[in-house]
């Protein structure tokens, strides 16, 4: 490596100084709580060239950060350390030689107020490996916010001193995703990233989830609009006042004097900005740093636009399912009811329904279907069977017609796949007529007994043209527990039927062992040690009669 010669100054032997430095190794030096240097390190020799000798007493900003914009730096950095706290920045210029450094101010009470100051070179804008590392840590959540915040991270601090990411509000409220554009835009701000603040505190400070207009003309609004970048050095009086009334006095929106906004770009559409700003210390956005945003942004806006997708998907069939499911049923007196339902893998929605409907003489219809398959395509048909059921169990019709009804009505669904349902009339006078079609048969809990499964005609599936549903009479004594279920319960690739049933009964023996155990618990118990071994969506319903 080549060296150059020094002289001291006061004739001894020349020393060898590198002339390029380790890039690797840190330099390092204190100060007291005025700025003033009180120690210097050897690699900050190496790094920077001057002797602890020459620097000692001397304020930091007169030997080292003289660039512009870095006394007020430091200004910040050792208030920050006088409270406790650790500052970290990026800079460039002055005397600190040519790139970029990072430096970490951290509270040294020793010094009374002072600070340790750690410095590294980094490479330079963008790092080598840096952009390819930090594409390929966005996009690993599906969730809107926690993708935002990704791009953010990555962008803080190898790219920019802080950034903020917009999406367009029309595309999370209606999912409209087109290419019309329009001066002026409703924008949701996802994420922010600022220097020295760690994400939870960069998100109360800016306010995530809020919903603004970014007016025509300010530089995000002109990004979105025209598809392009937008470089700028102040931001509009209507951010100024934003940036003022969300940080206060200590945080001015002249800290940066650099800002790039760039339009996030999906499918041809506009699906927000990210707006990047660097401090009066680091050097200001260029059209390499553009060529960089550029393809940060690429991988931003597909990543956003997937979690919004997702968000959207699963919301629908949040709502649908929600809709779906009984909310409060009124349940007779005498009747006691719990109910769990579970969809299978990361489906919100499937084939599986169940429904408890109030009926004259304080009885209850409890119903359990089932529709083949699971996903968008089996809640379609679940939708309509349930809503029949509910409609006919209204009429007060008995189970058997019920049940032949609904098969009438499954023949017509276009495309149809088959379904079982059990329908159950329950009085907690003490009996229960009960009708299936092709369901698993109940499981009945006596009080002191063992579960049983009672021995009912089974029936065809629902969508099968079966001419008639047998319904049987079943007594419930006071204490007695019925549970209705499917398959998804009981039966899995490495679990046979007959295994599954056993499980069931054992599950329903220890859950149900106490005469006033609580169902609700006992439902949550019995689906969390059955379900270990499910492959499809699981509903468990069980009523019992009160004692």
């Amino acid at each position: 490596m080549p060296v150059e010669s020094q002289t001291d100054t006061d004739g001894a032997v020349p020393l060898p100084r590198r002339r390029e430095q380790d890039l690797a190794r840190l330099a390092t030096f204190t100060v007291d709580s005025e700025g003033r240097l009180t120690s210097w390190s050897a690699t900050a020799t190496e790094m920077f060239g001057p002797e602890a000798a020459e620097v000692t007493g001397r304020h930091v900003c007169d030997v080292l950060m003289t660039g512009p914009g870095q006394r007020e730096l430091m200004s910040r950095a050792l208030a920050e350390a006088a409270g406790g706290r650790v500052h970290t920045a990026t800079l460039a210029g002055g005397s600190m030689g040519e790139g970029r450094f990072a430096i970490r101010c951290e509270p040294l009470a020793a010094l009374s107020g002072g600070a340790l100051v750690i410095v590294q070179r980094i490479q330079p804008r963008p790092a080598p490996g840096w952009l390819s590392d930090a594409t390929a840590r966005i996009g690993r959540s599906l969730d809107l916010e926690e993708t935002a915040s990704e791009v953010a991270d990555a962008a803080v601090p190898e790219f920019a001193d802080m950034t903020i990411i917009y999406a367009v509000e029309r595309l999370l409220a209606a999912g409209e995703l087109t290419e019309t554009r329009s001066e002026g835009a409703a924008v949701r701000r996802l994420a922010a990233r600022m220097p020295g603040q760690p994400g939870l505190a960069a998100a109360k400070r800016a306010h995530l989830g809020e919903v603004l207009v970014l007016g025509p003309g300010t530089p995000g609004s002109r990004a979105m609009n025209t598809a392009t970048p937008v470089l700028f050095d102040r931001v509009d009086s209507e951010t100024a006042q934003r940036l003022a009334r969300q940080h206060g006095s200590a945080q001015k929106s002249d800290r940066y004097t650099s800002y790039l906004a760039m339009p996030l770009i999906a499918r041809g559409a506009i699906v927000g900005c990210a707006i990047f700003g660097r401090e009066q210390a680091s050097p200001a956005f260029n059209s390499g740093d553009i060529a960089v945003a550029a393809e940060l942004a690429s991988r931003a806006a597909v990543c956003i636009d997937n979690a919004r997708l997702y968000d959207r998907e699963r919301r629908t069939a949040q709502a649908l399912q929600q809709g779906l499911l009984p909310g409060q049923p009124e349940v007779p007196d005498g009747l006691e009811v719990a109910h769990r339902y579970v969809p299978v893998g990361d489906s919100v929605v499937g084939g599986d329904w169940h429904d408890i409907v109030p009926l004259p003489g304080g009885r209850a219809a409890l119903i359990v279907g089932d529709a083949m398959g699971h996903g968008p395509e089996a809640a379609a048909v679940m939708v309509q069977l349930r809503t029949a059921a509910h409609t006919l169990a209204d009429l007060g019709l008995p189970p058997g017609q019920v049940l032949s009804r609904l098969d009438r009505m499954a023949t017509g669904i276009a495309a149809a796949p088959f379904a079982t349902c059990i329908y159950a009339v329950i009085d907690p006078r003490g009996s229960c007529e009960i009708a299936q079609a092709g369901h698993l048969p109940p499981a009945l809990v006596l009080p002191g007994g063992e579960p049983v499964m009672p021995d009912l005609p089974p029936g065809l599936p629902l969508g099968l043209g079966a001419e008639s549903f047998h319904s049987t009479q079943i007594s419930l004594p006071p204490g007695a527990a019925l549970a209705l279920y499917t398959d998804g319960l009981v039966e899995s690739r490495i679990r046979t039927l007959d295994a599954g049933l056993t499980a069931l009964r054992d599950a329903l023996a220890s859950a149900l062992a106490q005469p006033h155990a609580e169902l609700d618990e006992a439902c949550e118990t019995i689906t969390e040690k059955l379900r270990q071994h499910g492959e499809d969506d699981i509903t468990l319903v069980i009523a019992r009669i009160r004692q």
